[in-house]
């Protein structure tokens, strides 16, 4: 009897692993967009798609990023100039794109432009420090889906969401984890609607990765100036030692972040590509060992391994 059932468990390992390597076909018909290819992920993935022969059109945020990509890839990839925050000229670059892919419609929605913003305690912040992160990684990302929903529709393509372990945990105040626990919810509740089309809706969950939006020196920069302008009772509850403490650590994230953007776009590659796409992809050691396991886990447990790393406040009873 056991040897029976481990035979099945070895033959279902097989076909689960034979599964999720089928692939579709007639990829150099396909159109693909992706949003944020200025840098980071959103480039690599541009450059990777034109080679494996999609029809890539690549958004890019300034005229700087689209010219560098285009002088690195083929003449089948375009790029157009791109604010996600901006409706108006969203709605342009989906007729533009409509007018591209005519009635093959678009094969895959790569959602991919999003900042950081400032990460720093909530006490410190103010309603419009939250604002900028949810409009580009909320917001953009809703108005560029609807906008292509029609195309996608039309190709029974795909829809690549790219979230963040900050959707899973919120590691630090701010507006970058609300907005991503917000893509969260959209991309469950868009890809249960989309079924019913043929439309695969997929979310990425980068853990921690060295790219221009995760840059620790920035971060810090951003903290600081926030600090120098809190009042003096906050200044007195935190504590000099606290900002010292903080950039520090801040800084000090830079010798542990992932460096292989292509552990990203490799789930881009097979959310596009297999024949039985997942609904979630984590990208990364500590999104796959340490972020997506805690967050299954009690609140009790997350709230103390987090807050263990947590630089100590000089007063906080002085309110």
């Amino acid at each position: 009897m056991l040897f029976w059932l481990l035979a099945l468990l070895i033959l279902c390992g097989f076909l689960w692993n034979y599964k999720r390597q089928l692939k579709i076909t007639n990829i150099t018909d396909k159109y693909i967009f992706i949003t944020g290819c200025d840098t980071g992920f959103g480039n690599l993935a541009a450059r990777t798609f034109d080679k494996k022969g999609f029809h890539v059109i690549a958004a890019c945020l300034t005229e700087s990023g689209s010219t560098a990509l285009k002088a690195e890839t083929s003449e089948r990839l375009h790029t157009v100039l791109l604010d996600v925050t901006d409706p108006e000229n969203v709605k342009r670059a989906a007729q533009w794109v409509k007018n591209q892919v005519g009635e093959k419609g678009l094969w895959g929605l790569i959602n991919n432009a999003g900042i950081l913003g400032v990460l720093a305690p909530n006490d410190w912040l103010t309603v419009e420090d939250y604002r900028e992160p949810v409009e580009v990684n909320l917001f953009g990302l809703i108005s560029v889906t609807l906008n292509m929903l029609p195309l996608v529709k039309k190709a029974r393509g795909r829809i690549i969401n790219v979230s963040s372990i900050g959707g899973r945990l919120a590691f630090g105040g701010g507006g970058y984890s609300p907005s991503k626990y917000a893509v969260e919810g959209f991309n469950d509740s868009l890809r249960r609607d989309m079924k019913a089309f043929g439309v695969h809706v997929a979310c990425i969950e980068p853990g921690l990765f060295k790219t221009n939006l995760s840059d620790p020196e920035k971060a810090a920069e951003k903290k600081l100036a926030i600090w120098k302008h809190l009042s003096p009772d906050i200044k007195q509850q935190y504590g000099e030692s606290y900002i010292k403490k903080s950039l520090e650590q801040l800084k000090g994230t830079a010798s542990f972040v992932n460096v292989d953007l292509s552990l990203v776009v490799e789930c881009m590659d097979h959310a596009l590509t297999s024949l039985f796409p997942k609904t979630r992809y984590a990208a990364g050691k500590d999104a796959k060992t340490f972020w997506i396991p805690l967050s299954h886990m009690p609140a009790v447990l997350q709230d103390f391994l987090l807050l263990k790393q947590k630089v100590e406040l000089a007063n906080p009873k002085a309110v």
